[in-house]
């Protein structure tokens, strides 16, 4: 007869497909409620001040022109609201879709409801569907998984946050086909005021009111009350055949019955007789329940505004029958560990033992997990019901009895322990099932076959005289047992209880009792065919019994109550990780649940939901198991600081008096016994073998590598978060270069550990070490970064962030910078800020101007290296690039909006300089020009100023990254020159003759190479293209009158050999100037770079004419430009015979004479 589950029964299959569904969703909803994009949440006041005005909630809706208006008006909130749309768009689009997914599931419901009531599925009704075995399974499922979408929405994604997220998508959505839902979904998920915090109070008529946002049949409803009041629809009563396990039987039922209640709250309120009958059958001595998936609900608080449910509830939580419960499940506990402990003996569980004992041991496993279930769920101390009177006062009682968790905890290893033995008895068995019953088979009829021939005299044996009639008979009983049929169990056991009978008898009316051989081949015999009926009643029931017994959905959560106790125990014994390994493929089952209709209907969803709940429980097992590398780091801290603070070098040569000192055995002893501390922990992880955990298998050698890997990167992560710290102690900063020698100390001490630990924990150390702390820099450097990205990168984006090996973040220090490289950097910009210091490049170093002391120099980046590495200045020089490119953005954004005004200005003074060749008709144009840009030189100067400051630094990591790469990575070094000298030939190649392809076509190549240049130190930061410009034709003119009007603040300083500030107090660097100025131009097409140089010798040559004849000496004004040029010439690597193509000879010769 064909079930409603049949594929050709549509309305079976459309109900398994929405259970199917609602599984996802909850799954999906669950994974999107651990990911809330961070400006949404508004926790802190930096992220309020920033996003407040621009993250709205649903008084968007009332009040649309104004806050539109009021973004659209205000550059700065339009820049913040971009941000945000590129940032989270598919972040926020994914919310909306799961949130309409909710609304078109329940509308679903409705429509399938409609669908049945007007006969759309052929002799189908509401009441032949409940009265179906799997149809009221689905339909309470049905109806449950949408009571627990929205609880499980708001108490896991706050209603404000909600309502943030969605009028973000309907303001970003710019496509109205993905909006038909809207209004709906607005009105589903709008904020119902309540908070899952602690302490936080209930609001009125809540969840019915929530739950009854979008209406249900009330009809539906009520007969699927109706049928969970009084069925047991998922027939676990033959599970827990005990009364007193009922509670545990129905504890499913009992939780979709908790939910399906609130659509229906009449009965919660005003119907006492229907809410007692339903706490006596399912909550007569329990009052915490599983929602879902371990989500915790007390009935003492979640029933008490409802009249009925908190009158029905009032027996059960009596004080007597709390004790009661409580006592008889506290005294059953040492009991039953002590009967686990027994069985989990070596010997014990072998294969004659299980067969003889199925029903005991399955009856021992019941009342386990019965306990552990009651007590784990009744003692949980939950923070939100930690000031609810009824609940406290309950948990009290239960602990004054003696509760202590430690002993529940080893109950759980041990159930763990032994039911992961029975199932692997019994999987064992069936594999071998039909293999080992024909070989009990023909053993048994071999037997017999050997009797019938020594009766007949075939085969001689002592004291045995020929008897033909039993010889007929063991014959007969030899085809017997062999005609047994294995396909037909049932006649197959009767016959054997029929033969096993016969040859009982057959002892006794023969009285063959005299021939000891005679009587053993029988008695083997028999035992055989009692193998066999053992045998062949193994079920695969068993393993859905044990699976329905060993279910630990309901501590999902909150078995991390006992991650201390685990970690304990680890610590104090490494082996225990065997018995945790069970009891995570417990936790591990109870994944079967979500995914079981899912699976049924073949749905695509499959292994998502299985990666979501898989990767969550891997979660866990990592952060348990962490405890491991955890512990090892800290023995190894020990034997670090034996070695460098106690443990003396023992010279090359040595008295031999002074051999007993250099000895210190009692040190080299701890040392060697911190050392087998070590392996024996490492020993202690790899005995857990590899296990599949739902669809993601956990290898221990990569487990213990990725534990080792966390704990140097939360440890090092830590240090330099701690250490690159600057502040202000009794008015004097911290000392860069100081800090640097402590960073260098902590990340030497780190190295050396791991030099240490590689070959005692078989691991890779340098390689993992490279690896781990060049992702920590390049992971903050990306986040820093983030401040000058309009679409930044999240951390499920990024490439360095990784969930098992998490790098952590910490709170900013100060309010500039997000992490310590930003620190780092502008700690670094500070200290040699163009106003205070002056930039020798013959010395590359940094004066202070007024105490004229070194502040930085060559031996500050030499101990940046130490500390930080490569990666580490590379990742400083990654940030001065966005820096830079931040403000050469902002220079081409002002020009595109207000520095327009000045381009008729500068046409005109760009034609009366005309023609470059010869000097203009008056000098006056020079003074004109000045006087008639001057609105707009403060801001080119700012820009200037700073890109030039933050490239000279550029250059010093350049040359550091170089210098090591010249003794650290010689060969990389002349690959990557060798390798850019044949692309350059060939850039040549190809724009001598365009039919010449162009070299690295559509490849990254050229991208590739480029990181590599930057990270050996051979690119030149100040011929670098940061950015794309668009087509600014007077930009050499502006820049020349720029320059002219900075260079009236300079004076060439002989003995320096650069140019220094003119006034006291205009403190001003020439370098920092020329470099960003070189830098701005080099943005441009080169021909305004030439056009620029022709200007100022154009100038040049007007001064000179301006001069006396008589004298021999140059200007002071043109001093400085010949100074200006010749500077911009040697940083832009331009030779002379360039320099002399815009100047005669005898000037530039006669300039060096008077600069010498």
């Amino acid at each position: 007869m064909a079930t409603l589950l049949d594929e050709k029964n549509q309305c079976g299959q459309t109900l398994l497909r929405m259970t199917s569904r609602g599984n996802a969703i909850v799954a999906e909803l669950l994974r999107l409620a651990d990911n809330v994009p961070e400006p949404y949440l508004l926790r802190s006041a930096s992220s309020r001040a920033k996003y407040e005005q621009i993250v709205l909630d649903f008084a968007y809706f009332q009040r649309i022109e104004y806050f539109d208006n009021k973004i659209d008006t205000n550059p700065d909130l339009q820049d913040v609201d971009e941000q945000l749309r590129a940032s989270y768009m598919p972040v926020l689009t994914r919310f909306y879709n799961a949130f309409e997914s909710v609304y078109k599931y329940v509308t679903d419901i409705i429509k399938f409801l409609e669908d049945v009531d007007e006969g759309v599925y052929i002799y189908q009704t509401m009441e032949n569907i409940l009265a179906d075995k799997h149809g009221k399974q689905l339909m309470a499922e049905m109806l449950y998984l949408y009571g627990c979408m929205l609880l499980l929405v708001d108490m896991r994604i706050p209603g404000l946050v909600r309502e943030r997220m969605i009028v973000a998508y309907q303001r970003y959505c710019l496509n109205e086909a993905d909006m038909t839902n809207v209004e709906a979904v607005i009105k589903l998920f709008r904020s119902t005021g309540y908070s899952h915090a602690p302490g936080a109070k209930r609001p009125a008529k809540y969840p019915e009111e929530y739950l009854a946002r979008v209406e249900l049949p009330s009809y539906f409803v009520q007969m699927v009350i109706g049928r969970l009041r009084t069925d047991d629809i998922y027939q676990q009563m033959t599970v827990y055949p005990e009364p007193e396990h009922r509670s545990a039987a129905l504890a499913s039922q009992a939780a979709m019955l908790y939910v399906i209640l609130y659509f229906e709250p009449t009965a919660l309120h005003r119907e006492p007789a229907k809410m007692r009958e339903i706490v006596d059958k399912h909550f007569p001595d329990n009052w915490v329940i599983n929602l879902y998936m371990g989500t915790i609900v007390n009935l003492a608080e979640a029933w008490e505004p409802y009249k009925a449910a908190s009158a029905a509830l009032n027996n059960t939580l009596e004080s007597s029958n709390v004790q009661l419960q409580a006592g008889r499940y506290l005294e059953a506990l040492p009991k039953l560990t002590k009967q686990a402990a027994g069985l989990l003996k070596e010997g014990v569980l072998v294969e004659e033992y299980v067969l003889d004992n199925t029903s005991k041991l399955m009856r021992v496993m019941r009342k386990i997990n019965v306990t552990l279930r009651w007590l784990i769920l009744h003692t949980h101390n939950d923070a939100r019901t930690q000031q609810h009177r009824r609940v406290q006062a309950a948990r009290e009682e239960i602990i004054k009895l003696g509760f202590d968790a430690k002993p529940v905890f080893d109950l759980l290893l041990s159930c763990a322990q032994y039911e992961f033995l029975l199932k692997e008895m019994f999987n064992s068995l069936l594999e071998q099932k039909q293999d080992r019953w024909d070989g009990l088979k023909k053993e048994a009829s071999d037997r017999m076959n050997e009797l019938s021939d020594v009766f007949g005299g075939t085969t001689p044996l002592t004291r045995v005289e020929v008897n033909t009639q039993l010889r007929d008979w063991f014959k007969n009983m030899g085809s017997q047992i062999a005609s047994l049929d294995y396909s037909d169990s049932t006649a197959a056991g009767r016959k054997i209880m029929q033969l096993f009978q016969a040859l009982e008898e057959v002892q006794s009316f023969h009285q063959l009792e005299s021939s000891l051989q005679v009587r053993q081949f029988l008695k083997e015999t028999q035992s055989s065919l009692q193998q066999m009926i053992r045998t062949i009643n193994i079920k695969d029931e068993f393993l859905s019994v044990i699976s329905d017994v060993a279910d630990l959905s309901y501590a999902w959560e909150i078995i991390d109550n006992y991650t201390g106790y685990m970690q304990a125990g680890i610590k104090q014994d490494p082996t225990l990780v065997i018995k945790l390994r069970a009891t995570f493929l417990k936790l591990a089952s109870a994944m079967e649940l979500p995914v079981l209709r899912i699976h049924q209907a073949d749905s695509p969803d499959l292994f998502s939901v299985s990666q979501f709940y898989s990767s969550e429980l891997v979660s866990y097992v990592r952060r348990v198991l962490q405890i491991i590398p955890r512990s090892m780091f800290e023995i190894l801290a020990k034997v670090i600081a034996i070695r460098t603070r106690q443990l003396k070098e023992v010279p090359t040569r040595l008295e031999k008096d002074q051999l007993k000192e250099y000895a210190q055995l009692d040190l080299r002893y701890e040392i060697a016994e911190l050392t087998y501390q070590i392996s024996v922990f490492t020993e202690g992880i790899l005995m857990m073998k590899s296990t599949l955990v739902g669809v993601i298998k956990i290898d221990p050698k990569q487990l213990l590598e990725d534990g080792i890997r966390r704990e140097l990167v939360t440890q090092v992560a830590r240090a330099l978060d701690e250490v690159v710290t600057f502040e202000q102690v009794k008015g004097k900063m911290t000392d860069l270069h100081e800090m640097l020698q402590v960073l260098r100390h902590r990340m030497l001490g780190f190295r050396r550990s791991f030099e240490y630990i590689q070959d005692y924990v078989d691991i890779y150390g340098l390689r993992i070490w490279q690896e781990e702390v060049s992702r920590i820099v390049n992971y903050n450097v990306e986040q820093e970064c983030n401040a000058f990205l309009r679409e930044q990168i999240t951390d499920e984006e990024s490439i360095y962030q990784s969930r098992a090996i998490p790098i952590p973040r910490f709170q900013p220090r100060d309010n500039m910078s997000m992490n310590f490289v930003g620190r780092l950097a502008r700690e670094l910009l500070r200290l040699t800020n163009p106003s205070t210091t002056l930039y020798l490049e013959r010395n590359t170093t940094w004066y202070d101007i007024k105490t004229k002391s070194e502040i930085v120099h060559a031996d500050t980046f030499q101990r940046l290296l130490e500390a930080l590495d490569t990666f580490g200045l590379a990742g400083l020089d990654k940030l001065f690039c966005f820096m830079i490119v931040h403000e050469l953005q902002r220079f081409e954004r002002t020009w595109q909006r207000q520095l327009k005004q000045i381009v008729p200005a500068l046409k005109s003074l760009s034609t009366t300089l005309q023609p470059l060749a010869a000097p203009p008709a008056t000098t006056a144009v020079y003074a004109t020009g000045i006087q008639q840009l001057s609105k707009v030189f403060p801001f080119i100067a700012n820009v200037v100023f700073k890109v030039g400051h933050i490239q000279l630094l550029r250059r010093m990591i350049a040359t550091q990254l170089n210098s090591a790469a010249k003794f650290d990575g010689k060969l990389l070094l002349a690959s990557v020159k060798s390798v850019n000298q044949a692309l350059l030939a060939e850039i040549e190649t190809h724009y001598r003759d365009p039919s010449k392809p162009f070299p690295g076509g559509d490849t990254l190549l050229l991208p590739e190479l480029s990181a590599y240049s930057e990270a050996v130190g051979v690119a030149d930061p100040l011929q670098k293209i940061y950015v794309t410009t668009t087509k600014l034709d007077e930009i050499a003119s502006l820049l020349f009158f720029f320059s002219l009007s900075q260079l009236q603040r300079f004076s060439f300083a002989r003995q320096l050999g650069t140019l220094v500030s003119r006034k006291q107090g205009d403190d001003v660097d020439g370098t920092v100037f020329i470099a960003g100025l070189i830098t701005l131009l080099r943005q441009f097409h080169v021909s305004h770079q030439l056009s620029f140089q022709g200007m100022f010798a154009q100038h040049v040559r007007a001064q000179i004419q301006t001069v006396d004849p008589k004298s021999p000496t140059l200007s002071a004004d043109a001093i400085n430009s010949l100074v200006f040029l010749e500077e911009m010439a040697q940083y832009c690597k331009t030779s002379r015979a360039t320099l002399m193509t815009n100047l005669p000879p005898y000037i530039v010769d006669e300039f060096r004479r008077q600069t010498q």
